[in-house]
């Protein structure tokens, strides 16, 4: 038997694999499967982002970069963050790579140490726990439930906080719930890790994405305490729908970054040359590019909603941001096996949620047409039906 690395040996595979194996191999057969387990929107990269793509390729922008990320784009994010999240960093204090989780993982990598803990508010997003065991620390997770909105208190991180605590990663929208913190509630939990000196991961990668709330607020822009210990995570994969391109950005105090930088000096290198070159058409695209995107999913998620209102022994929360619905389906079992029964039943893929740390819920994405959402909302009514 082969030695794998003890850090790597303990790192689970994502639990949602077989039922997306499943859903794959239904589709080969010919079977007409609702996907709502995408996580990414289901629209085409815009067009003009795509033809500044073009364009890089056959100007010859096809060599290294620096590490970090191309300075031109470093300004654009530093400008974007200033005026769009009352933020300000320079260049120096932010680096691109390849996606915002390999930002994530970067900064859990720098920050964090064997024996160190970082606090993972639950439901959480299935890569978290797996990075934060890389990297020799452990994860401790703060569950929350849906009586308080699946949204940690200042009280609960309070209590959670030892001589041990390192980190937290706070996720507004989140993935899997799609609740938003509020400026309150936001500034509580600021208290707290100003006052118990622990950093703070802010993912921002859904920020674009909110329904009800208006206008978004970034932890670090809450005062200058607050902004010392956070890094600010964002990308363009869900603003843009460019998944694909794989580019992130992170921004924090200069010490980190530096730090960033000389892992990704010896890691990854820059990000892709081409995809660096549509992440600044991007960030130049007019507001109007995200709003069309933002109100359909708006409908999507209303309708969906309508449907899961009907259905006896289905809640959900209304989300608040982000394209997916949490739906607790605990009466028929564990979610894993629930959504196993439900593919081969009626042909609609679901992620448990098992992999976010909720076990008896179900994610369900509504980034697709308003047209499979009726038809995969129909057959899950049907199927709840026939058990009731």
């Amino acid at each position: 038997m082969i030695k794998i690395n003890h850090r790597i040996a303990s790192v689970q595979g994502s639990p949602t694999l077989a039922i997306t194996a499943k859903a794959k191999e239904l589709k080969a057969k010919g079977k007409d499967v609702v996907n709502f387990a995408a996580g990414e929107p289901d629209f085409d990269t815009p067009q003009r982002i795509k033809e500044a793509a073009i364009r890089a390729i056959h100007e010859g922008q096809t060599k290294y970069t620096p590490s970090i990320g191309r300075l031109d784009l470093r300004e654009l994010i530093a400008r974007k963050l200033e005026k769009e999240n009352r933020v300000r960093y320079s260049p120096g204090q932010i680096a691109v790579s390849c996606g915002a989780k390999h930002s994530i993982f970067n900064i859990i990598q720098v920050l964090c140490d064997e024996g160190e803990e970082v606090l993972i508010p639950a439901p959480y997003w299935v890569s978290y726990p797996e990075m934060v065991k890389i990297s020799g620390a452990k994860p401790k997770f703060l569950t929350t439930s849906a009586d308080q909105a699946f949204k940690i208190t200042a009280d609960q991180l309070e209590a959670a906080i030892t001589e041990k605590t390192r980190l937290l990663i706070l996720n507004s929208p989140s993935n899997p719930t799609g609740m938003v913190y509020s400026p309150e509630e936001l500034e509580a939990i600021a208290e707290v890790c100003v006052r118990r000196k622990i950093f703070v991961i802010s993912d921002e990668i859904y920020e674009k994405l909110i329904y009800d709330t208006g206008t978004y607020i970034s932890l670090a822009s809450l005062n200058e305490e607050i902004y010392r210990q956070t890094i600010t995570v964002n990308g363009v994969s869900k603003a843009y729908s460019m998944t694909g391109w794989r580019i992130g950005y992170a921004a924090g105090p200069e010490e980190i970054m530096g730090a960033v930088k000389r892992l990704q000096d010896h890691s990854t290198s820059n990000p892709c040359s081409i995809s660096q070159a549509a992440a600044v058409q991007a960030l130049l695209e007019p507001e109007e590019t995200i709003a069309a995107m933002r109100d359909l999913f708006a409908r999507r998620r209303d309708l969906m909603m309508r449907f899961i209102d009907d259905i006896d022994g289905v809640r959900a929360i209304r989300p608040e941001g982000a394209f997916y619905l949490f739906c607790d389906v605990s009466r028929f079992g564990p979610s894993m096996d629930t959504a196993g029964k439900i593919l081969e039943d009626v042909n609609v893929a679901l992620i448990p949620g098992e992999g976010f740390g909720a076990p008896g819920y179900l994610r369900l994405s509504f980034a697709t047409s308003e047209e499979r959402i009726e038809e995969g909302m129909r057959r899950i009514a049907d199927w709840v039906g026939r058990r009731s």
